[in-house]
C-alpha cells in the first residue's frame, strides 16, 4: 500500500465525513499477528493499539468492545456490567457479516450494522490511540476524544 494513498474504506470515509484529523498507519499485516505485530511494525506501545472485538450475549445480541492491545477482556465482568448471563466472542464469519470487514481488519467506524459499542474506560485517557482503519494492515492514529464523539461508546471497566 502506497503511503500517500489511503484506501477508501467505510471507516476512512466516516472519519473524513466527520472531519476527524487522523494519521493513516499502514503496516505489514501478519495473519493472527494481532496488536503485538502491528505495535512492533509501527514501533508504538501495544497499550495504545486498540483492538475492536465483536462479541455476543447468550441471546446472540452482538456488540463491539474496544480494548487496549496488551489487555484482555474479562467476559464475566463485561456480562455483569451489561446485566446479561454470558458474553462470548462472535465467530469470525458472523463478525464479518455484522461489520462488513474482514477479521483482522475490523474497525468500529462505518460498520455494516450499527452495534452497541463499549470501551475500556482507560482508553479515554490516552494521548493518542491507534485503531483499525477498516482493512488488514491499515490502522489510523487519532485522539480518543474524536473516537468518543463519533462512536459514543459506553465506558466499562473490564480489562485484565
Amino acid at each position: 500500500m502506497a503511503r500517500d494513498k489511503v484506501p477508501a474504506t467505510p471507516a476512512i470515509r466516516l472519519l473524513k465525513q466527520h472531519k476527524v484529523k487522523f494519521t493513516p498507519r499502514p503496516y505489514k499485516y501478519e495473519d493472527k499477528g494481532g496488536t503485538r505485530t502491528s505495535a512492533r511494525e509501527l514501533e508504538v506501545d501495544e497499550h495504545n493499539v486498540i483492538k475492536t472485538l465483536v462479541m455476543e450475549d447468550e441471546q446472540k445480541r452482538a456488540l463491539i468492545i474496544l480494548m487496549h492491545g496488551d489487555c484482555e477482556v474479562s467476559l464475566k465482568h463485561l456480562a455483569r456490567q451489561l446485566s446479561v448471563k454470558k458474553i462470548t466472542p462472535c465467530n469470525p464469519d458472523r463478525a464479518e457479516t455484522l461489520t462488513g470487514y474482514q477479521t483482522g481488519g475490523i474497525s468500529p467506524f462505518g460498520t455494516r450494522q450499527q452495534l452497541p459499542i463499549y470501551m475500556e474506560e482507560t482508553i479515554a485517557s490516552l494521548e493518542k490511540l491507534i485503531i483499525n482503519g477498516g482493512r488488514r494492515g491499515l490502522l489510523v492514529e487519532l485522539v480518543p476524544r474524536d473516537l468518543t464523539t463519533i462512536l459514543k461508546p459506553t465506558s466499562v471497566s473490564v480489562a485484565i
